[in-house]
């Protein structure tokens, strides 16, 4: 297919996916439910999180994390003490354990009680000239595992451009915070990062689709495929390659291509 056709076609099937309907079974569903902005980072950072396997697992468990925190995430973070924080240690998701919840929801508190957002968490590391988030998601790891007793195992929740990560889920998140159009998918509630500076989520329903695309050539979903897929997006469009995202991931689990 030439670049004009496939410029087209994705057009299409961006505008088919990015509505609202595609909210109700995706991760994104759950901050979708929240009205305060920082209830919202909260619960779509534990969403993007948990991100990995089917998706109606994922719901269950971040609504089951969010009613635990009683639907305030927040305030729960904020004020939650010993006989608050004890709810959470029936929590568990796959690999994601109460060990790993407890530092989450520590940062949380340590971050809120000087941000109003987890906005700075992502730019402190970033200059507004950056070509992409590199610099972002890497300050951030590193800003995330810089309290006293980080748990070992928990760093494996948290990935990073300095590993070769294709930080999926991170990317994610940050399409959420950033993007923002009129189809009411994404939040677009951060103004410091550019929508052409985000990097295209890879997961394998993606990963698949770009490569009988023509779009990727490397078989690994790690960072440089993140960069090398993103990159053929910003020649269809500079301003807001991640849109394509809906495309690809939307043919990718429907099978349609």
């Amino acid at each position: 297919m030439d670049p004009a056709r496939l410029k087209e076609f994705l057009d299409q099937k961006v505008d088919h996916y990015n509505q609202p309907f595609f909210i109700a079974k995706d991760p994104v569903s759950v901050p979708h439910q929240f009205k305060k902005q920082q209830d919202i980072e909260i619960s779509a950072f534990f969403a993007a999180t948990f991100s990995w396997g089917n998706r109606t697992t994922i719901l269950q468990k971040t609504t089951e994390l969010m009613a635990l925190m009683d639907n305030s995430p927040w305030a729960f973070c904020l004020q939650a003490g010993r006989p608050a924080i004890k709810k959470l240690l029936t929590f568990k998701h796959r690999t994601f354990n109460p060990t790993d919840l407890l530092y989450f929801v520590e940062f949380i508190k340590y971050h809120y009680s000087k941000h109003k957002s987890l906005e700075s968490a992502f730019t402190k590391s970033m200059n507004p000239f950056d070509d992409t988030v590199e610099n972002a998601l890497s300050g951030f790891c590193d800003y995330f595992f810089s309290l006293e007793h980080v748990p070992k195992r928990t760093r494996k929740h948290i990935a990073s451009p300095q590993k070769n990560s294709s930080c999926k889920r991170l990317n994610m998140f940050l399409r959420w915070m950033v993007r923002k159009d009129d189809h009411g998918v994404d939040f677009g509630i951060w103004k410091k990062i550019k929508p052409a500076q985000l990097i295209c989520p890879v997961d394998l329903h993606v990963s698949r689709v770009a490569k009988k695309m023509g779009l990727i050539t490397r078989h690994q979903p790690d960072w440089k495929t993140a960069l090398e897929l993103t990159e053929h997006l910003r020649r269809m469009d500079p301003v807001d390659p991640v849109k394509y995202d809906f495309a690809l991931f939307g043919m990718g689990i429907d099978g349609d291509f």
